[in-house]
């Protein structure tokens, strides 16, 4: 039996569709397709339901994944094995992280990772949503919130800081502020409040409730162009607006105008123990501890 069949069976069986199944095995959806349906005629028996929202296992499939999972679980083991020193790191890891974090600390860094081993490939979602290990989206999720359930390895990567900004030219056009009362009449850039991916973005309130806003966006680095461009105040991480010398603090002096989020790692257990996964997972850890001046900037 054709292993790769076998392995395209358990994506597609993970993931619901074949075009995520595609997207995690980096091959055209109609390739999956033509694998399931080998694997299918091999067996003798349809292994998939077809509906409009994707393929569901039917029983034989069903059947079938415990076996195939186990045949993985071999095949990660005997790979697991291999110096790493001898044929260098290789194969592909996917990170999902916010998008801030990802755009700004990330991306660049991973690059010239990525550069140092020249068979290891790197996919980074930076996304305003969430990314589902569960969903085999990604291979490493780093989150806002720490995962409750499954079969995963977690880790707490970093807290960071976000502040109230506003650009000079926002506050050269209003009265001074100089206290939490004074931000009343103040146009506020934020969120899209039922469009929150998590309940750890819900800060604002925690500050000021706005009288009006400039603009609401799901994106954070949307909100900070539009800070930037003048158009309000808004909460932003200080690894995001500390770049640009534009933006000032609003009420510096103030701690609880200062808020503390944090970010978790986590990856599937069964995939633990690769190395290309134990060298993402050493180096993000790393990259995170060696920007914590940019995470976590002192007050001025």
């Amino acid at each position: 039996m054709d292993w790769d069949n076998l392995r395209y069976f358990l994506e597609l069986a993970r993931s619901g569709t074949l075009q995520s199944a595609a997207r995690r095995l980096a091959v055209d959806h109609t390739t999956v397709a033509r694998r399931i349906q080998a694997l299918e005629k091999q067996v003798g028996t349809p292994l998939f339901s077809r509906e409009a929202d994707g393929h569901r296992l039917t029983e034989a499939g069903r059947r079938l994944q415990p076996q195939v999972e186990a045949m993985e679980a071999a095949f990660l083991a005997v790979e697991s094995t291999a110096p790493a020193s001898e044929q260098g790191l290789s194969g592909l890891v996917r990170i999902g992280a916010t998008e801030g974090f990802g755009t700004v600390v990330l991306a660049p860094r991973l690059a010239l990772f990525a550069g140092q081993h020249p068979r290891l490939m790197i996919d980074l979602l930076a996304l305003p949503r969430l990314v589902h290990l569960s969903r085999r989206e990604a291979d490493i999720v780093i989150s806002l919130e720490r995962p409750a359930r499954g079969a995963v390895v977690v880790s707490k990567l970093t807290d960071y800081t976000l502040r109230l900004y506003a650009s000079k030219r926002y506050l050269a056009r209003h009265a001074p502020i100089r206290t939490r009362e004074d931000l009343r009449g103040h146009t506020f850039i934020s969120y899209v409040d039922d469009l929150l991916f998590s309940k750890e973005l819900q800060y604002l309130d925690e500050l000021h409730k706005p009288d009006a806003f400039a603009l609401r966006s799901t994106s954070v680095l949307a909100q900070y162009e539009a800070t930037a461009a003048g158009a309000g105040i808004a909460v932003l991480p200080a690894f995001v607006a500390e770049r640009d010398k534009t933006l000032l603090r609003v009420l510096p002096e103030q701690p609880q105008t200062q808020l503390t989020r944090t970010f978790w790692m986590s990856m599937p257990a069964e995939t633990k123990h690769l190395a290309r996964m134990q060298a993402v997972w050493t180096f993000l850890k790393d990259t995170a501890s060696a920007q914590q001046a940019v995470l976590l900037p002192n007050l001025r």
